[in-house]
């Protein structure tokens, strides 16, 4: 076989992540479950969604059958090592050359009008492996194809758990939100009671039906986010929207441990790494086809049947032909096509390598990314949740002084206002946490491992 023996080309490597300093002890590689990796999230609900996606989903349908036609590509490829037989049966009629002085009676009745029946058999002998390359080829690019359909339900799934979080985080909105609404109604009540009395100017009550009004509107506003997420899974899922709905339930799930392990493992873990490297492989193997072309192509060819002038004499034993033979062609010139074509593949060689290499970096960014945002947004977490209870003491305190005639009523305007705003702050930095994450499991090959794909 002529052309180069494939070897893995080298990858961006570091000795650990940088990001994972003061990060989780890494463990074990198999701590994310293979497959049903949503279900460290422990949402039952996040579960029974997840295992409606794979038979539905419209995106996995087309990369399944994608691998199909790349095995039936192995398949036609490989039938090239096995000789071509075919059949024929008809008439002959050839016309004699005038300068042709001696024909022989057998070639001449043939000549004038014979019925032929016979099988041929042609078969290029793989001296240079360009048929073992080209199967070779084939092979590589259904192992990249199963790899692609990996990376596309990993991809789906993920986008699934990040529309339900999101979606819950919403309803946390919409609840903190509606209960707001209540409380303001509280307060407009109470501002129009001492409005009534001589208390108050109608200026609080103003103020207070302003409050009000506005997060109402607030209230109303993230129910269209709401929807949209609802029809986003719904198409994730197979289903019209119209025909799928989600009950309302407030976000109250907390990030689970996720350990991100070494970089190398990235390798081994990531589909859309193993596809890329998988594409490397098939690359080279165009290389040696590209190279096989410079040597001459060895073909036998066999034919037997039956020649007769008609249906009665045709399988008689005298009526058997047949012929064997060899042909060796060899290109001479062709204006530098097969230097061209080596070239072409030789790029596209180096165009994969550098696909390869760019994926694994990308694959490095997106864990660091993930692990820095969860290990920040912890530490933001934390102090969200002390500027929640600060503010949350600053409106009780606005409020009993305006009840008691020390403060106006602007103070607690103000008070309420910075109250909800760090609420909805801190259900946000939830949502961006369990989207994280999501994105960090997705990042690490959700479980995934080389191990998976088909053997060749």
């Amino acid at each position: 076989m002529v052309g180069p023996d494939y070897v893995r080309p080298s990858a961006p490597m570091t000795p650990a992540f940088k990001e994972t300093d003061g990060w989780k002890v890494a463990e074990p590689s198999d701590h994310l479950p293979r497959g049903a990796w949503w279900e460290i999230f422990g949402d039952p609900e996040l579960n029974a969604l997840q295992a409606q996606l794979d038979p539905a989903n419209q995106n996995l349908r087309i990369a399944e059958a994608r691998l199909r036609e790349a095995r039936a590509a192995i398949r036609f490829n490989r039938a090239a090592l096995f000789p071509a037989l075919s059949a024929s049966f008809g008439p002959s009629i050839l016309r004699e050359s005038a300068h042709q002085p001696f024909v022989s009676q057998s070639l001449t009745n043939l000549r004038s009008g014979d019925l032929i029946a016979s099988i041929d058999l042609s078969y290029e002998v793989d001296l240079w492996g360009r048929i073992r390359r080209t199967v070779a080829a084939a092979r590589h690019e259904a192992t990249a194809t199963a790899a692609d359909l990996e990376t596309a339900r990993l991809s789906l799934h993920a986008e699934l758990a990040i529309d339900y979080f999101e979606l819950r985080a919403v309803d946390a909105q919409k609840q903190l939100l509606d209960e707001t609404v209540t409380a303001f109604e509280a307060a407009l009540k109470l501002t129009t009671t001492r409005f009534q009395g001589g208390a108050a100017p109608k200026s609080d009550v103003a103020q207070a039906q302003t409050q009000l009004d506005t997060t109402r509107a607030q209230a109303t506003d993230v129910t269209v986010q709401r929807a949209q997420l609802e029809h986003a899974i719904a198409i994730l899922l197979g289903r019209p929207p119209a025909d799928f709905g989600v009950p309302p339930r407030p976000l109250d799930a907390r990030p689970p441990d996720i350990p991100a392990g070494l970089p190398s493992q990235l390798l081994e873990r990531r589909p859309d790494i193993a596809a890329a490297e998988r594409r490397v492989a098939e690359a080279n193997e165009q290389i040696g086809i590209a190279k096989a072309a410079y040597y001459p192509a060895l073909v036998l060819n066999a034919s037997v049947g039956f020649e007769g002038t008609t249906f009665g004499n045709l399988l008689n034993a005298s009526s058997l032909l047949w012929s064997v033979g060899a042909s060796l062609t060899q290109t001479i010139f062709d204006g530098g096509r097969r230097r061209a074509t080596s070239d072409s593949v030789r790029a596209a060689y180096d165009a994969t390598v550098a696909s390869y290499r760019q994926t694994t970096l990308t694959a490095f960014q997106q864990v660091e990314d993930n692990v820095a945002a969860l290990r920040i947004l912890e530490k933001e977490a934390q102090e969200q949740r002390r500027a929640v209870e600060s503010a949350q003491l600053s409106l009780q305190l606005f409020s009993i002084r305006y009840r008691g005639g020390v403060d106006n009523y602007l103070q607690v305007i103000t008070a309420q206002t910075v109250t909800l705003t760090n609420q909805r702050a801190e259900i946000d930095i939830l949502s961006r946490r369990m989207v994280a994450s999501v994105l960090l499991v997705k990042a690490l090959g959700g479980g995934w491992d080389v191990t998976d794909l088909p053997k060749s």
